[in-house]
């Protein structure tokens, strides 16, 4: 059930995490028979359907603004799809089945199914510019970085704020071409690196929270990625700053004709403008802060990780489920 917020408009309710999380475990279970085998569309096609048919019994009026449709070419959970029961809150939702599809393929850690929701028209519309130099840390890093500022000076000011070393700040940075001469720049400032195969929301989100082994997470990554980010670093009180990053003149000239400031800075609220939203993510390969899908005896286990940002509660959950019976 929703409850009218002080302007008497129907907001998406707090336990609409809670179901969203049963759409992240099928995909995270419906991919988890391709883990290895090197067939990343598989793994990936097996997700987006999981995904979509348990989305529909959602208490939900979504509709995709973040999907999978534009970058990859897939015919279910397209931007623009509607969503959900048909009931409850308007809401934006933004979808990554499996952040990390090359990962599960290959069977290496850091695969995660992924979901994001906020209130109807929140979300950042980047208008088809499908990358993002992006910053993220957690909350000691509020005042203290700049993604304006050479990394090196970030570095040395986060380590300032933290009363650590350099040499004891650890930056993510996905391992890219396009980051060598960055990464040679983190590596000179004394700081260590750690590099990401895949896993943009991961890498982020990692970076966010005040338990990570991860200080900092930079470098250009995708769009779509940063604003499921940005809802969970909304909830975890961090860190993500971003400017978009045309890959080409004729995305460029698109974004400009769009209106958009390509020298300007967008925070956190920028890219998701309503303070009412949840992060949802289940492990498919083992992640830093939740544990990949694993036979458990004669059950299957999936972790998950639940943030709602309006509260700032974080919620882990753990489910075992008979595949025999399992919907």
């Amino acid at each position: 059930m929703t409850e009218p917020d002080s302007l008497g408009e129907w907001q998406p309710d707090r336990n609409l995490a809670m179901e969203l999380v049963r759409a992240t475990e099928a995909a995270a279970m419906r991919s988890t028979p391709w883990i290895g085998r090197g067939d990343k569309l598989a793994a990936d096609g097996a997700a987006v359907d999981a995904m979509r048919r348990f989305l529909s019994t959602v208490n939900m009026r979504g509709t995709v603004v973040i999907g999978e449709g534009e970058k990859d070419d897939a015919p279910w959970l397209y931007n623009g799809e509607v969503v959900g029961n048909g009931e409850g809150a308007e809401c934006d939702v933004a979808v990554d089945p499996i952040d990390g599809t090359r990962l599960t393929a290959e069977g290496r850690p850091g695969a995660l199914s992924v979901i994001a929701v906020a209130d109807r028209g929140s979300m950042y519309d980047p208008s088809a510019v499908f990358y993002m130099d992006k910053l993220v840390c957690g909350p000691i890093g509020v005042g203290v970085v700049d993604i304006r500022r050479p990394i090196g000076e970030n570095i040395r000011a986060l380590a300032r704020a933290k009363r650590v070393d350099v040499s004891d700040i650890r930056v993510a940075v996905l391992d890219r071409p396009r980051h060598e001469q960055l990464i040679s720049e983190i590596r000179a400032a004394g700081a260590g690196t750690r590099l990401l195969m895949d896993g943009d929301v991961a890498g982020g989100v990692n970076a966010a929270r005040w338990d990570s082994n991860i200080d900092l997470c930079v470098g250009i990554g995708g769009t779509p990625e940063g604003i499921i980010t940005a809802c969970a670093v909304k909830a975890l009180g961090g860190v993500i700053q971003g400017r978009l990053w045309p890959k080409d003149d004729e995305e460029r000239q698109r974004a400009l004709d769009a209106g958009h400031d390509l020298d300007r800075v967008l925070e956190a609220n920028d890219l998701v403008a309503s303070d009412n939203c949840y992060f949802v993510a289940t492990g498919i390969t083992d992640a830093e802060f939740v544990d990949g899908v694993k036979r458990n005896g004669p059950f299957v286990r999936a972790e998950s990780i639940v943030m709602r940002a309006h509260s700032g509660t974080i919620r882990h959950v753990t489910s075992d489920m008979d595949p025999n019976r399992w919907s």
